[in-house]
């Protein structure tokens, strides 16, 4: 089916762009107006115009973030819980989304479904976009009549974890920028000031103190070498790049990351927070339990707990209880797994997955709290080392000198 560009304006006049595939021109216009959209121009786009304008397209277009999609459920909530016809809602947010793939992805979805589709399968036809847990609560809901809960239950959550996962990444940045901060000080210390030294230092022959020979060695090294070192480091990255690409790389680097002091054990928890969340939004919405362990080991954003949970998983579908499974995964502590095991005994294991979220989030709020707190010993006994080097390194020889000065004198 070709594919027409189209210029045209909204029923509120903004000036709209975009395609549309289509048999003839008419067709085209027809769509539009269905779509509320008075169209201006249409033409039709070459084999070789259409090639170019996905090239571009795909370069400069913006992935829609977990905020575009909490605001997405949050408008699909309204329109389906106000009665709202969903094809004339759908116009409506097509209109006004400013994210060009999801308005390309909206109009998609309109089409599909004017073309006879339900509206999941509609939806999963991007997956870039959509991702399994929500393609998968929306499937349930439209099933059971219910899309505005699920919309509602999509929305809560993504806002939830979004906002977990924006103070974890605040909270990491501060240490990050003090380390980079430091080795970039040092740096500069070595390859231009040290140099400077070097002839006044080397007056003191043998009588050189380590420290200074440390930092000498350190500044003749980097100075000759250092086009070396930086070619080195950036295939080095590569190299790391290109491994973590890979299955057994992935699952290594990930859960190296989760064994990092401080950072580890807070990473550990948004994550399980997180997956929690999900299960007990999964089960109410009506998922199977094997089906939802296996949508969370794919969206969990860690290969190495994502492994954790296929064993859950497994262990489940072997007829093992949801507690004992979790307790023979090592994932987590005791007093979860009590929880779990109280919430399968008394038929509440939803609110008890709940309640278990919120243990973690309330872990993760703490140590976001304290993060800080935590950071500073490490961070004071490294920058303390090092100016204490370059303090020695650099007045050590001088006290020698003033010393020899006055022995001579």
């Amino acid at each position: 089916m070709p594919n027409f560009r189209y210029r045209g304006r909204s029923a509120r006049g903004d000036l709209i762009t975009g395609r549309l595939e289509a048999e003839t021109v008419d067709g085209v216009a027809t769509r539009l107006l269905n779509l509320g959209v008075t169209p201006l121009a249409i033409a039709a786009e070459s084999a070789r115009d259409t090639r170019v304008q996905d090239l571009l397209q795909h370069l400069g277009a913006r992935r829609p973030t977990k905020a575009d999609l909490v605001l997405f459920a949050r408008q699909m909530y309204a329109i389906t819980k106000s009665g709202l016809p969903l094809l004339r809602g759908l116009r409506g947010l097509a209109q006004s989304t400013h994210n060009v793939m999801l308005r390309d992805a909206l109009l998609d979805v309109l089409q599909s479904l004017e073309s006879g589709r339900d509206f999941a399968s509609s939806l999963a036809r991007h997956p870039e976009i959509f991702p399994p847990l929500f393609l998968s609560i929306v499937r349930i809901g439209e099933s059971t009549g219910t899309l505005d809960t699920a919309f509602l239950r999509l929305g809560d959550y993504l806002s939830q974890d979004q906002d977990v996962q924006d103070r974890v990444k605040t909270a990491i940045r501060y240490p990050i920028i003090v380390v980079s901060m430091i080795a970039m000080a040092v740096g500069v210390i070595t390859v231009f000031v040290i140099p400077n030294f070097a002839p006044l230092f080397k007056v003191l022959g043998n009588d050189i103190p380590w420290p200074t020979r440390v930092i000498m060695a350190s500044s003749d090294f980097v100075r000759q070498y250092g086009v070396a070192l930086v070619i080195g480091s950036l295939l080095a990255l590569i190299g790391l790049r290109r491994y973590v690409r890979t299955e057994a790389g992935r699952y290594r680097w990930d859960g190296y990351k989760l064994k990092v002091p401080v950072l580890g054990e807070l990473l550990r928890q948004s994550i399980l927070s997180r997956v929690t969340r999900s299960l007990s939004i999964s089960l109410e919405a009506g998922l199977p339990m094997i089906q939802a362990l296996t949508l969370l080991s794919r969206s969990a954003g860690n290969e190495y707990l994502a492994e954790r949970l296929l064993r859950l998983r497994d262990a489940v579908e072997r007829g093992d209880s949801l507690s004992r499974a979790a307790t023979t995964s090592g994932i987590f502590p005791s007093l979860v797994l009590q929880m779990l095991q109280v919430g399968e005994e008394t038929g509440e294991l939803t609110r008890l997955l709940d309640e278990v979220a919120g243990f973690y989030q309330r872990e993760v709020d703490y140590r976001l709290k304290n993060l800080t707190a935590l950071m500073e010993p490490f961070l004071i006994v490294g920058v303390g080392g090092m100016v204490l080097i370059l303090a020695l390194g650099v007045f050590l020889p001088m006290w020698n000198m003033i010393a020899k000065v006055g022995h001579v004198g």
